[in-house]
């Protein structure tokens, strides 16, 4: 999930896949009928909806055990989607954000049950029937159970002079007073994207960082995560940046795929949906979730210097239902069927649409991520990428 008009519909897929590991191919999971399951349906989802490019990946104890490669990454450049090629991840961004909180909670910089308005009075604008403003609480903003909006912007009508996203945190508190709390905070779930803006903005106070900044030195060095970053892609990976598509139908009624471009501004949305990097680099997020180290000492302190283990299964706890059969931990949905339990995140923004999903007790997952998004097919489209979801946690084992 995401941003804008997307987010409303990515709130309602969730429940999905994963993956995790960037370490050497495993064996042939390809041949196996439940990734073959997985693969056919993903690759009639792309067919049915024009996608020009994707991706998928399936991995076992950290490491990937087989890939899926779609289409290309640029039509324009002829360039074909391989295991190099940069995504945009949109909503799974979130998962960043709620470590780098639980970091700052272990530190003993906040506490999970402070008020959001003892960092960020603006709040207070916010008008809320349900009593004071000061009631909601860290918890709430990463369970989205504070009853804040789920759209950051208001504004989606595609004018000229319309923004992708509010580029500054003063254009959101400029929207306050004209906002309202929509149900008694911490009651339910209700998906909200500014939440997570206003827990990156408590990052940036208690630190001195921008969130950027944060993520970069507490989470992605740390773990080894050299080819992720936002907004703008550097230089030096900018060759294997995809494009992004949109399948739209023009003033005769006619389909076509049209080409946004490589790189979009976020703004102040990049802590719940910046995120961009190889599935590769994804995959080590996801190792590192799951504690899949590979039995090697190095990379397990590596793990515990970012987030201890339990902590991260704290974070993996059910605080408010979300949905049939699932529920909203901190920052992490949580899906059980048969007697299992899956983990994870989706995302939709800008023409990228992904999702993340592991069995935190096999560290079994699939990622996976295509480069367009359709406006034509609606209700038909969401249903194709329900399936891919689907099929991909039959295929995490046992």
């Amino acid at each position: 999930m995401t941003c804008r008009n997307e987010v409303s519909r990515a709130g309602r897929l969730i429940g999905t896949l994963i993956l995790f590991a960037a370490m050497p191919s495993a064996a042939p999971a390809q041949d196996q009928p439940a990734w073959r399951s997985f693969t056919s349906a993903f690759d009639a989802y792309a067919r049915a909806d024009s996608i020009v490019g994707a991706s998928a990946v399936l991995v076992r104890d950290g490491r990937i055990a087989t890939r899926r490669a779609i289409g290309v990454a640029d039509r324009g450049r002829g360039q074909r989607v391989d295991d190099r090629t940069i995504f945009h991840w949109a909503s799974i961004t979130k998962t960043l954000t709620a470590v780098a909180v639980m970091q700052l909670r272990d530190r003993g910089l906040l506490t999970l049950d402070d008020p959001v308005t003892r960092w960020l009075p603006e709040l207070r604008q916010v008008h809320n029937p349900y009593g004071p403003m000061d009631a909601i609480t860290v918890r709430m903003l990463l369970s989205h159970s504070a009853g804040f909006q789920d759209p950051t912007w208001p504004y989606d009508e595609g004018r000229p002079w319309e923004p992708f996203e509010p580029t500054r945190w003063e254009q959101l508190v400029a929207m306050m007073p004209y906002q309202q709390i929509h149900f008694a905070p911490g009651t339910r779930y209700g998906y909200s994207n500014p939440a997570y803006i206003y827990l990156a903005r408590i990052i940036e106070l208690l630190t001195g960082d921008p969130w950027a900044v944060y993520v970069q030195k507490n989470i992605w060095t740390p773990l080894g995560m050299t080819r992720s970053y936002v907004n703008t892609t550097p230089y030096h990976l900018a060759a294997d940046r995809s494009n992004r598509y949109y399948l739209v139908r023009d003033s005769a009624g006619r389909e076509h795929v049209s080409e946004r471009g490589r790189d979009f501004d976020p703004g102040v949305t990049i802590p719940n949906g910046g995120w961009n990097a190889p599935l590769d680099d994804v995959a080590v997020w996801m190792a590192f979730l799951t504690g899949a180290d590979g039995g090697d000492a190095a990379r397990r302190r590596s793990y515990e210097t970012v987030l201890g283990r339990n902590t991260l299964e704290e974070m993996l706890r059910a605080v408010v239902p979300a949905g049939r059969a699932e529920s909203m931990g901190l920052g992490f949905f949580l899906r059980e069927g048969n007697g299992r339990r899956f983990v994870g995140h989706t995302g939709d923004q800008g023409g990228f649409r992904s999702f993340l999903y592991f069995d935190p007790d096999l560290r079994t997952g699939v990622i996976a991520v295509v480069n367009t998004s359709n406006g034509v097919r609606g209700d038909a489209s969401d249903d194709g990428f329900r399936e891919v979801l689907r099929k991909g946690l039959e295929a995490l084992g046992p």
